[in-house]
């Protein structure tokens, strides 16, 4: 187990200012563009795919970097870029975490590659789990994957929403409910290869911020995946069901469904990404405090932007020791007692909401400008307190985790 250190190793620091320069150098300066556009950045991706830094290898390095630091560093350097254009970069991430965390060696090695694809013919891939009706409540799932034991195949019925990359995925990993008796415990991940007859892009949504990314419904029809597809396969399925059932008999212990394995393990990387978008709208204030006249004199001179700006770094700084403490604990193993992947995500997500609307203050009517980034770095930060778990989500894990009472 590796030491929780808050130092980069030679190795780390290098990636860092690779991914710096590339934020700076390739994202940043076509971040206006593709906002306004609302359309996922595919030269941008490809350039990124053809440097390495979207591709399976890479990522494989950071998730599996032993000190836990790999994940949001790189996030934190990306969306420091721009929250739109590096989601369309990692959003593939989530689908590709969705496997790892509920499917065999067989289907990782299987699917993982496909949902990148390479530098010459890029590929993403979605992850389908919230719904019209079932957001936060995911125990309301209408999706529903049907065994068909004749020809070994799951027929999948319902409709997704908020799908990053929905519809326009090479290979979508979705979660149905299996057994509605059960509840979330009821649930399970499927993946439907490309091509599947059924599978269908609902309505593409146009959004207050990360315009840059794709966000779309997915309409399944009678889709019908191999039983293959099934992630983690049937018999454990079968005794994950069995165990389920005699725990609601017996009152016993909850047990995590498909989706929340997958949002535990990525929480503290939205929590970096959180981070970058803060950082980057603290940067664009403290120089434009540092330069901006007023009165005959920069108005970093006066206490109350100072102090404003003293408050916002303390609060990056704090939200990324938060992050770091999870993505440690995650990689090595240790048990979020208390809940301290909720809790970087939570106050980070906040974090970003609060800087950014800070630093559109410090520019004052500048800020409230498309000519100034800070602008779009706010529109952005909301949807952090917003996806994978909303603040009030984050807050009743918390809550629940502390207490042992099944808080409502």
């Amino acid at each position: 187990m590796a030491e929780f250190t808050m130092e980069l190793n030679d190795e780390q620091k290098e990636v860092r200012d690779w991914l710096h320069g590339f934020a700076a150098d390739v994202i940043r300066p076509a971040a206006a563009e593709w906002d306004e556009r609302e359309e996922t950045p595919w030269p941008v991706i490809q350039e990124a795919a053809k440097v390495g830094i979207y591709s399976l290898d890479f990522y494989a390095q950071q998730y599996f970097d032993p000190t836990g630091l790999g994940i949001p560093m790189a996030m934190e350097e990306l969306f420091w870029g721009d929250a739109g254009i590096a989601l369309s970069i990692v959003g593939t991430g989530l689908a590709a975490v969705g496997v790892l965390a509920n499917g065999t060696e067989e289907q990782i090695g299987t699917w993982i590659p496909q949902m990148y694809g390479d530098a010459s013919d890029v590929k993403v891939a979605a992850f389908c789990s919230s719904e019209p009706d079932a957001g936060s409540d995911v125990a309301s799932l209408r999706t529903r994957a049907v065994y068909d034991e004749a020809k070994d195949e799951w027929v999948l019925n319902g409709t997704k929403t908020w799908a990053t990359n929905g519809g326009i995925a090479n290979v979508h990993v979705v979660v149905a409910a299996v057994d509605t008796e059960l509840g979330s415990k009821g649930h399970a991940s499927f993946i439907v290869p490309p091509g599947t007859p059924g599978l269908a892009q609902g309505q593409k949504f146009k959004k207050h911020g990360i315009r840059a990314s794709h966000t779309a419904e997915v309409v399944l029809d009678g889709v019908r995946v191999p039983g293959s597809c099934l992630l983690g396969g049937k018999e454990k399925l079968d005794e994950r069901l069995a165990r389920a059932r005699e725990r609601a008999k017996s009152g016993g212990e909850r047990l995590k469904n498909a989706a929340m394995a997958t949002f535990e393990a990525s929480r503290p990387a939205v929590g970096a990404m959180a981070v970058g978008t803060a950082r980057a709208a603290y940067e664009v204030a403290l120089d434009y405090a540092k330069t901006r006249q007023q009165f005959g004199r920069p108005i970093i001179d006066n206490q109350g932007v100072a102090f404003q700006l003293a408050d916002m770094r303390t609060q990056i700084d704090a939200a990324r020791l938060l992050v770091w403490r999870a993505s440690w604990m995650a990689v090595n193993g240790k048990p979020f007692t208390a809940a301290e992947g909720s809790m970087s995500k939570l106050y980070a997500s906040e974090t970003a909401k609060k800087v950014t609307a800070q630093a559109i203050q410090i520019l004052g009517g500048n800020g409230y400008t498309r000519e100034y980034p800070v602008e779009r770095m706010h529109r952005d930060a909301a949807i952090y307190t917003i996806f994978e778990g909303t603040s009030e989500i984050q807050r009743l894990v918390i809550a629940r985790t502390l207490s042992g009472m099944p808080i409502r």
